[in-house]
Formats: structure tokens, sequence, C-alpha cells
């Protein structure tokens, strides 16, 4: 039988500032956006979408996921998040998306395959493979400078 390709990302909100994740490739868009949102220790309790574009309004990106496209009467013409592949959406390493989190704060993670691997035995999936950076906190406190 043939071991399961695994996928490792690399998510970053800034140059020193990353975590590699490594996931099962036949997991989904969303999975891996769950897993992107706990290796900065983020709730994961807002709409998310990737996109193509990396940069400037990535609304306009020729290629989109979005949650949106998962809800009911949800408007958008992008693809679903639910049931698009990790390994559809990044058929080979180097392959990078804009990963924005919270529309409303509008984080924005370049989100880049940086290897393809093979499932080991007796390991949870997703997994943080390395970490670069304090993250962020969510929710700043909006008057910390007082």
């Amino acid at each position: 039988m043939a071991k399961e390709t695994t996928c490792v990302f690399r998510a970053s909100l800034k140059a020193k500032l990353y975590r590699e994740i490594e996931i099962e490739g036949s997991r989904s868009l969303s999975d891996l956006a769950e897993a992107i949102a706990g290796a900065f220790d983020f709730d994961f309790d807002h709409a998310f979408g990737f996109y193509s574009k990396l940069t400037g309004r990535y609304h306009e990106s020729p290629e989109q996921y979005e949650l949106f496209a998962d809800m009911e009467g949800g408007a958008s013409d992008a693809k679903s998040v639910e049931r698009t592949k990790i390994a559809q959406a990044f058929p080979k390493a180097g392959k990078k998306m804009l990963f924005v989190f919270d529309y409303g704060d509008e984080w924005r993670f370049q989100v880049e395959l940086t290897a393809l691997g093979e499932k080991a035995p007796k390991t949870r999936y997703p997994r943080m493979v390395a970490a670069m950076g304090e993250a962020p906190s969510q929710y700043p406190e909006e008057d910390e400078d007082e």
C-alpha cells in the first residue's frame, strides 16, 4: 500500500515570523486554515480564504477558495475550502497563496508549500515542525499605549 503524502507549509506573517506545518495532502483547505490559525494561537472563529494573488487586491485573484462558498446562501464566486483538498490547491512545492483570516482584522499570511513528505506511523497531523518569531496577539488591546 502506498504511503499517504504529507505537505509541509510555511505560513508567514513577516520574513522572520512564521510557522511550518505538516498536514496530509488529502485534508481540506479548511483543515489547513485551522492548522495555521492554531499554530499562531489564534481562535478559529472567523471567515477566511486562500487567494493566488499575494499582494494588493486579493479578491481579484484568478484562483480563490473561500469559506463563504461553503455557507448556506453565501455569495461567493470562489471555490469551496471544505471540498477542495490541499493537494488540489497546492499541486507542487513552491506554490504560494495568500491566506486571509478574519476579514475585519485582515490577517494576511503568505502560505507556501515547501516540501512533500510521507505520513509517518503513529504521528498526529497536522503538526508544527518549526516556528520562528513570537506570534502576535490575535486581538491586541486597543488601549495598550495608555
